[in-house]
C-alpha cells in the first residue's frame, strides 16, 4: 500500500512543533513567577499554583469541545482563533485579583486557547503519517518541553527586569504576530481519508478480550496518576531552588536542563514507541519517572538537583505520545477525534492535580519532601494499571468486530 506520508508531512509535523512550543509558553510565565505572584495574593503558593492548575485543565477540558470544532472547520481556524485567546487570557492575567487571574489562565488561555491547538493538533499530524506516526507524535508532543526548555530563563530575565505583567502582556502580542501567519500558510486539510460513514459504526468491540470503554477507561485513569507526579518538579522547581538558596537564575536554568532533556529524548521515546508499540513504551516511561521522583526527595544541593532534574527529564518525556500512540493502535481512526481529547483532558487533569497537590502541601508543611512522597504514591498506581494492560495485551489479542 502506497504510504501517505511525504516531505509535507515533516513540514506540517514542524510548524505544529514550533506553534506549540510558542502557545505552551504562555503558562510557563505564571510558574517561573510563581513567588512574586503569591507576594501579591496573600504569601500562598496555592494561588499562582491553582491558576497553573486550571490553565491544564481548561486545555483540557477545551481540547474535547474544540476538538469536535476542529473536525467541522479545519484546525487552522481554531489555531488562529487559540493564538488571539491566548493573549486575551494572559492580558486579563495582570488585573490584579484572583478571579482574573483564575479566568484568564482557565479559560481563556486554557480552554479557548491551548486547547484549540493541543488535542486538534495531535489528530491532525496523525492523520498525516502512517509509518512513523510515532516519531511524528513524539515531535509534537515536544513542543510543551521545547516551550519549558527556552522560556523560562527569558521569563526570568524579564520578570527580573519587567515584572510579571508587562512580560504575560508582551508574550500575548508575540503569541499572536508568530502563530496567526504561521496557520494561515500551512495549516492545510490532511491526506488521511476516514471510513464511509457506515463503517464507523463497526467499531471494535472488543480490545484485549475487554470491552472497549472498559480498555479507555483505565488508561484514562492511569495517566492521571502518570501526571500527578509528573507535574510536581515542572511547576515547583524553580520555587524549591530559591527555597535551598539557589540563585533564580539557577532554578530558570535546572527547568529548562529538564524540559531541554525532555525534549531530546521524546524523540528516542518516539523511535521506541515505533518498535515496541505505545503501551510497552509507557511502561518503560513511567519506571523511569518513580525512580527519579524518588530521588527529588533525597536531593538538597544544586548538583545534585541538576542532576535528577535532567534525569526526570530523560525518563518521563515519552509517555505521553505514547499512550496516544496506543490509542490509535487499539482504537478505530474515525473515534481519535473524540478519544484523543478525551485522553489529553484526563492528562491535564493530573497535571492540574499535581502542580496544585504540590502547593497545596508545601504551604501545609513548609517543605516538598511530602508532595514528592504523595507524587511516587501516585506513580505507583499507575503502573499497576499500565502492568496490567501490559499482560493483559499479551495474552488476550485484540478481536475485530
Amino acid at each position: 500500500m502506497q504510504s501517505i506520508e511525504t516531505k509535507s508531512s515533516w513540514v506540517v509535523a514542524a510548524v505544529a512543533l514550533v506553534i506549540l512550543a510558542l502557545s505552551f509558553g504562555a503558562p510557563w510565565i505564571t510558574i517561573v513567577a510563581l513567588k512574586p505572584i503569591a507576594a501579591e495574593t496573600g504569601g500562598l503558593r496555592s494561588v499562582p499554583a491553582l491558576a497553573s492548575a486550571l490553565a491544564w485543565v481548561g486545555y483540557g477540558a477545551g481540547g474535547i469541545v474544540m476538538g469536535v470544532v476542529a473536525e467541522r472547520v479545519g484546525v487552522r481556524w481554531t489555531v488562529i482563533f487559540g493564538a488571539l485567546m491566548i493573549a486575551v487570557g494572559l492580558a486579563l492575567s495582570t488585573g490584579g485579583a484572583r478571579w482574573q487571574l483564575y479566568l484568564g489562565q482557565a479559560l481563556f488561555m486554557g480552554f479557548l486557547g491551548i486547547g484549540g491547538m493541543n488535542a486538534p493538533f495531535y489528530v491532525y499530524v496523525s492523520r498525516w503519517f502512517d509509518r512513523r506516526r510515532g516519531s511524528a507524535l513524539a515531535l509534537i508532543s515536544s513542543g510543551s518541553y521545547f516551550a519549558g526548555a527556552i522560556w523560562p530563563p527569558i521569563f526570568e530575565r524579564a520578570i527580573a527586569h519587567a515584572g510579571w505583567r508587562q512580560t504575560m502582556l508582551y508574550y500575548g502580542l508575540v503569541e499572536i504576530v508568530v502563530v496567526v501567519p504561521l496557520a494561515v500558510a500551512f495549516l492545510r486539510a490532511p491526506p488521511e481519508l476516514l471510513l464511509p460513514s457506515g463503517l464507523l459504526e463497526k467499531s471494535f468491540r472488543s480490545v484485549m478480550g475487554w470491552p472497549p470503554n472498559v480498555v479507555f477507561a483505565l488508561m484514562s485513569a492511569a495517566v492521571v496518576f502518570c501526571c500527578i507526579p509528573m507535574a510536581m518538579p515542572q511547576a515547583h522547581l524553580p520555587a524549591l531552588c530559591s527555597d535551598l538558596g539557589i540563585l533564580p537564575s539557577h532554578g530558570a536554568a535546572m527547568l529548562s536542563v529538564l524540559l531541554g532533556t525532555a525534549f531530546v529524548s521524546r524523540q528516542f521515546w518516539g523511535y521506541v514507541a515505533d518498535r515496541i508499540g505505545g503501551l510497552k513504551t509507557v511502561l518503560m516511561g513511567s519506571s523511569f519517572q518513580i525512580v527519579a521522583m524518588s530521588a527529588f526527595m533525597l536531593s538538597q544541593d544544586e548538583v545534585g538537583l541538576f542532576t535528577v532534574a535532567a534525569a526526570f527529564g530523560l525518563g518521563f518525556a515519552g509517555i505521553i505520545p505514547a499512550y496516544i500512540m496506543a490509542i490509535r493502535e487499539l482504537f478505530p481512526a474515525a473515534e481519535a477525534y473524540w478519544r484523543i481529547p478525551t485522553f489529553l483532558l484526563c492528562s491535564g487533569t493530573g497535571m492540574a492535580i499535581g502542580g496544585w497537590l504540590a502547593g497545596v502541601l508545601y504551604d501545609y508543611f513548609g517543605f516538598y519532601a511530602p508532595a514528592f512522597a504523595a507524587g511516587v504514591a501516585a506513580n505507583a498506581i499507575n503502573l499497576l494499571i499500565i502492568g496490567t494492560l501490559v499482560l493483559r495485551r499479551r495474552y488476550a489479542p485484540m478481536r475485530l468486530a
